[in-house]
């Protein structure tokens, strides 16, 4: 999880059983999102953020063919706290990280 992310996402994901680690508890908080992206990589975990300049840098790694571990993002209001819990369940359990390395996948999935 991003430094932005609401903590009720992660508490809401834990409760369901979801491996959820915060840039927070990682020591990572203060970290740049070129840093957050390679640690979350060398991890072997998908980055959850609702920070739009994260997408920059995404878009920068991808055309440079630069590899990273896959992000999921979702602007502050596309949801309501239990709709990102809800969706961010369903891709943890329905998918692995390696499904998103290099690509971004953007909530509301629906």
């Amino acid at each position: 999880m991003d430094v932005h992310v609401p903590r009720p996402i992660t508490r809401g994901l834990r409760r369901r059983e979801v491996d959820a680690l915060t840039a927070q508890e990682d020591g990572t908080a203060r970290w740049d999102d070129p840093q957050l992206l390679d640690r979350a990589s060398q991890l072997g975990r998908v980055l959850f953020s609702q920070d739009e300049d994260l997408l920059a840098e995404t878009a920068r790694r991808q055309r440079e063919g630069i590899a990273f571990g896959g992000v999921i993002y979702a602007p502050q209001l596309a949801l309501s706290i239990g709709q990102f819990v809800e969706e961010l369940e369903l891709i943890a359990k329905a998918g692995t990280p390696a499904d998103f390395v290099n690509a971004v996948q953007y909530l509301p999935m629906r």
